[in-house]
């Protein structure tokens, strides 16, 4: 199973964190050690200071594709879910300043949340879904799909021009903006067209 995420595809996140506007979907990976156990907690790990949660709308792949068209992206997938990408920014902030791959601020053990699947069948257009980050009850985040630079089926075919997809992979589409730091003792919350998918606990 690969995990391929999808940064700087929400404009307002861009903006919040001072980033260029890319001309094209930024990539990366994370490997399967960093998904977290399904009713574990989250440990803030010890070589980090400012971890931030960045909630996402996720995809599984359910088919084997390579250079997919996007007209034929959407049978590649029946299942929409959330999941939270945990970044270690200040980790991230020193290796973008020196140029280096981020790896070690998105990849850590447990840095990649996936809540639970919904079919494809039982949402509204994938192109116009709203989902919610919530912290100690509070909302956070407030994202919808609307505002993808790049929308699910055009990052389907992107990806697949480099990796072949394969049954169970997940891509992780980007987040929008609200992105901040989580401390012991925090409860995340992760709800998708009003469906509750995830809550976890921060340790």
């Amino acid at each position: 199973m690969k995990i391929i995420c999808i940064g700087r595809n929400y404009i307002d996140h861009i903006n919040e964190l001072a980033n260029e506007r890319p001309e094209s979907p930024v990539v990366f990976l994370k490997p399967d050690t960093s998904v977290l156990l399904k009713g574990q907690p989250f440990f803030i790990p010890e070589f980090s200071s400012d971890v931030h949660h960045e909630v996402e709308v996720l995809v599984k792949i359910n088919r084997i594709g390579k250079h997919i068209q996007p007209k034929f992206s959407h049978k590649y997938y029946d299942e929409i879910g959330l999941g939270i990408d945990f970044t270690a920014r200040d980790v991230q902030n020193d290796l973008k300043s020196k140029g280096l791959p981020w790896e070690k601020a998105k990849s850590f053990d447990g840095a990649a949340v996936v809540g639970k699947w919904v079919s494809k069948k039982e949402l509204p257009n994938v192109d116009s879904l709203h989902f919610q980050l919530y912290k100690n009850d509070a909302l956070v985040q407030d994202g919808q799909t609307t505002f993808m630079l790049w929308k699910i089926d055009e990052l389907i075919a992107y990806v697949s021009q480099f990796f072949t997809l394969k049954i169970g992979d997940i891509i992780f589409t980007g987040t929008p903006s609200g992105v901040g730091p989580v401390a012991v003792h925090d409860v995340l919350k992760g709800t998708l067209e009003g469906l509750e998918l995830f809550r976890i606990k921060v340790k």
